[in-house]
């Protein structure tokens, strides 16, 4: 028949229909069918060194455009290794698509060469996942699968489909519209419940906003801003809501949580109202669960019903869109001046600023990533790692809008950032994307530097190199006698035993030189170990219009403050060594 086609180019011409720009993987035996009708069509596939890598840059592309990314890869290790990038995107609402290849239908539970049972093992990771056992579902399937990411609270889809299935052929006919009897994410809450909830916030002295990456997903900074400013109501916002909320203003809380600052902590800490927004109050924000925010009404706005009173009992409940209850919401607020609570934050601000040592000659990572502020204003898409240099970015960094701070929250994953970045960059090729790494998150993944050469795609990163997976080292300081375990990147087997001392003049050269390391790519390579020379270098890395990596010697023992210990409340907040 004329409009007959293979399961392969009925999912190639699928993924089209769904507009969608590019494709990140690699090719194996069971894909096979797929990557032949990839080669025949118009679809940009990005061929990466790992499958992991391809899970992360589908998840930065999607982060940095709202757009779902989508990851093609083969059976058994295939899947297996996005398993990893599944899980990040999972934890943090991240829309995804990820196509993954099968052994025959007819040999599936038989162990066979890269066989895995991947909708097993990827269930707990995914929104949802399809095992595709009939070329005439599929077309279907891959719309049902892109509705499902895109809609209610976000997230990944994996569809599996087999070889035989890939081969099969049938018509092709693409549905225009979905609807299923079983998922129909609620969009607006209760009229009653959104009346009440602005009854309280009226009559609340010491109200406090308190925002997640719903904000950005739903694209409500506007609601946020006109709320916060209309009823002067400080504004605190989760690691991945950085950028929503304006920095210069004297209602901006900045970050909460185990990082966050003093002024945000004491806030949450002291409201009698917190209305938090799409958010699901990560143990990092919330500290000792008992104690958060214990003088406070809880207002929960949140798409997804299962965050509702799952970790804080809420008082409130708002269950839809965030920019649709917000709007509504904006309605029934009172103007209104909150003048007593505007000026206990203000003195909070004033006696506890986010602060290091500016005085000092010392190359501290905190004044990195100011300059990367000043430089940039603000407009660049930071994309971090994880680890100490993702938490000063975190505080230091002051994003413009939302979509411009990209980072992994909820699983912390290390070889995220730089294939993140490189995702990022290709979903936005007019913006300035600069991944913030640390020397051991960068390690896991830094391979991909070939596909930022290779696909002339122009992403900088600066490595924030204090020569220890920093993250681990402070908590060893700070909890564990300074028993550096484990933890030094140089460490050699002449090194002695115990070493809590670090100190570059007298460790073994570090390994691997990341300048060298860049150079063989063909990638601009820079080292800075002078304070002095940040600056320049940092300008002249953004003005070459290719990949750059900029390796930064910082202060091996800073630390990251204000710091709640694990399992302490956000009273209580350590803000320095001494």
């Amino acid at each position: 028949m004329l409009h007959e086609k293979s399961g392969a180019q009925i999912l190639v011409k699928s993924l089209l229909k769904e507009n969608v720009e590019v494709v990140f993987g690699l090719p194996g035996g069971q894909a096979l069918p797929i990557f032949n009708a990839i080669h025949e069509s118009d679809l940009n596939f990005i061929l990466t060194r790992h499958e992991q890598a391809a899970s992360h840059m589908a998840d930065g592309y999607a982060r940095s455009t709202g757009r779902p990314g989508v990851c093609i890869v083969t059976s058994g290790p295939g899947a297996t290794n996005i398993v990893t990038g599944l899980c990040t995107a999972y934890m943090d609402s991240v829309p995804m698509v990820a196509i993954t290849g099968q052994v025959a239908t007819s040999i599936i539970g038989q162990d066979v060469f890269q066989e895995a049972d991947t909708t097993g093992i990827t269930r707990p990771v995914t929104k949802h996942n399809f095992l595709v056992k009939d070329v005439k579902d599929l077309a279907m399937t891959i719309k049902e699968a892109y509705y499902i990411a895109t809609t209610g609270r976000p997230g990944p889809v994996l569809v599996d489909i087999p070889v035989d299935v890939q081969c099969e052929v049938c018509e092709f006919i693409y549905p225009e519209k979905i609807e299923m009897r079983l998922y129909k994410p609620n969009f607006y809450a209760h009229l009653g419940h959104i009346k009440k909830a602005a009854e309280i916030i009226n009559r609340s002295e010491r109200p406090v906003l308190y925002i997640g990456a719903g904000v950005v997903v739903s694209n409500a900074e506007k609601q946020v801003i006109e709320i916060s400013k209309k009823a002067d109501i400080p504004v605190t916002n989760t690691l991945l809501a950085i950028g929503v909320y304006p920095h210069n203003t004297n209602l901006s809380l900045g970050m909460l949580g185990m990082h966050g600052t003093f002024y945000a902590n004491s806030a949450i800490q002291s409201a009698d109202v917190v209305i938090v927004v799409g958010a699901r109050f990560d143990d990092r924000c919330t500290g000792k669960v008992c104690d958060f925010a214990k003088k406070a009404k809880i207002i929960h706005i949140d798409i997804d019903p299962t965050s509702i009173s799952k970790v804080i009992d809420t008082d409130i409940p708002l269950v839809g869109d965030a920019k649709t209850v917000l709007k509504k919401m904006s309605t029934l607020i009172d103007k209104k001046e909150r003048k007593s609570w505007i000026k206990t934050i203000n003195v909070w601000k004033e006696e506890h600023p986010l602060s290091y040592n500016r005085e000092d000659n010392k190359l501290h990572p905190q004044y990195v990533i100011e300059k990367i502020t000043e430089l940039t204003k603000g407009e660049a898409i930071i994309v971090t790692e994880v680890g100490q240099h993702q938490m000063w970015a975190a505080q230091y960094y002051k994003a413009k809008s939302p979509r411009l701070f990209l980072s992994s929250g909820g699983l912390g994953t290390m070889g995220f950032g730089y294939p993140a970045g490189i995702g990022a960059k290709f979903g936005n090729l007019e913006k300035e994307v600069i991944v913030v790494a640390g020397d051991g998150s960068f390690q896991m993944n830094m391979q991909e530097m070939a596909v930022a050469v290779l696909n002339d795609v122009n992403v900088k990163v600066v490595i924030l190199n204090n020569q220890y997976l920093g993250n681990v080292r402070q908590w060893q300081e700070m909890f564990y006698g300074k028993r550096y375990s484990h933890t030094c990147l140089a460490r050699r087997k002449k090194c002695p035993k115990w070493c809590n001392t670090p100190n570059r003049d007298k460790c073994p050269v570090y390994i691997p030189d990341f300048v060298k390391w860049a150079e063989s790519y063909g990638v601009w390579g820079m080292r800075v170990t002078d304070k002095k020379d940040v600056e320049s270098c940092l300008e002249k890395m953004l003005g070459i219009k290719a990949s750059v990596v900029l390796d930064i010697w910082v202060e091996i023992e800073e630390n990251i403050f204000p710091m709640v210990p694990p399992g302490a409340s956000l009273d209580n907040m350590i803000t320095s060594m001494n």
